[in-house]
């Protein structure tokens, strides 16, 4: 179920509020680009900028936009593990189909701290939960050991790898049954050589079908045509993902190509004309812009 192509959906702003109206637009170009799954309110989503109630907003929206036309995978996490609690039970309420849960950030737990967190939110909540271990965003990673412990829990189900270890990705893979998804966009090929599924997509944004071309290819063990796809994605997504930090790269791109406004909240401010006319550079080379 939580396999393939998985767009981090941008929360599009406009005036500084939630554009609740280009969020439905960006949900069905998600949809008619045959994107596998929906994941709301993570990094990309800005979350930690949206309060508590826009968060939930924007999960609920997704949820009823998206109609059960493929997966939601909430964005429900948090340094807070009560908060993450709440999260999870909200998402669950209003018919989300799993949650992203984020290394606990900025109060660096030790691996038992991070053991209890994941487990108290299992624990209450009855809902699928896939891990995300992002240790550059967070402060703090989780050891192999500890996401084995994590994966004897029935309803956590997979983990989005984003710590750039093609090793500590490889020992999950041979120590236990959990879902490996990439959490970058470069690492989806090398990642499903050792056993992972697909990808929670920043890219796939702005080039859903080709990132579903990809993850497809994948799953079919048709490596000829991943490698190919993965060559062709490869330059866009460090064209576009190295200029500054995510979101700000994928929301100028999504300005060029009129999918949405680039607004952001601060701390986040828009990219320099220098490096935009470096990405509208990336995108003409690419086919999406001319």
């Amino acid at each position: 179920m939580f396999a393939g192509a998985m767009t981090a959906l941008i929360t599009p702003f406009r005036d500084g509020q939630v554009d609740f109206e280009t969020l439905d637009e960006l949900i069905e170009f998600q949809i008619e680009g045959g994107i596998d799954g929906i994941v709301p309110v993570g990094t990309t989503g800005e979350c930690p900028t949206l309060s508590h109630d826009e968060h939930k907003k924007v999960i609920e929206r997704v949820v009823k936009t998206v109609a059960g036309q493929v997966p939601v995978i909430a964005g429900a996490g948090s340094n807070s593990t009560a908060e993450a609690i709440e999260l999870t039970a909200f998402a669950k309420k209003v018919g989300a189909d799993a949650t992203l849960q984020v290394d606990p950030y900025y109060n660096k737990p030790t691996q038992e701290g991070f053991y209890q967190h994941f487990k108290a939110i299992a624990e209450e909540v009855d809902l699928p939960i896939i891990l995300y271990d992002i240790p550059g965003r967070c402060g703090a990673g989780m050891t192999v050991d500890t996401i084995v412990r994590l994966a004897e829990i029935e309803n956590i189900v997979g983990i989005k790898d984003a710590t750039g270890q093609m090793d500590h990705v490889s020992e999950i893979a041979t120590r236990c049954n959990m879902t490996i998804l990439s959490g970058d966009d470069s690492m989806t090929l090398p990642i499903a050589a050792v056993g992972g599924k697909g990808v929670i997509s920043v890219v796939a944004n702005i080039a859903p079908a080709d990132v579903k071309a990809l993850t497809d290819a994948i799953l079919e063990g048709d490596f000829t045509s991943a490698l190919k796809w993965h060559k062709k994605l490869f330059a866009l997504s460090r064209g576009m993902l190295s200029l500054a930090s995510n979101p700000i790269p994928v929301k100028a791109a999504m300005a060029m190509l009129n999918l949405s406004d680039e607004e952001m909240r601060l701390p986040l401010v828009p990219m320099e004309e220098s490096k935009k006319a470096l990405l509208r550079k990336t995108l003409q080379e690419y086919g999406l812009l001319k």
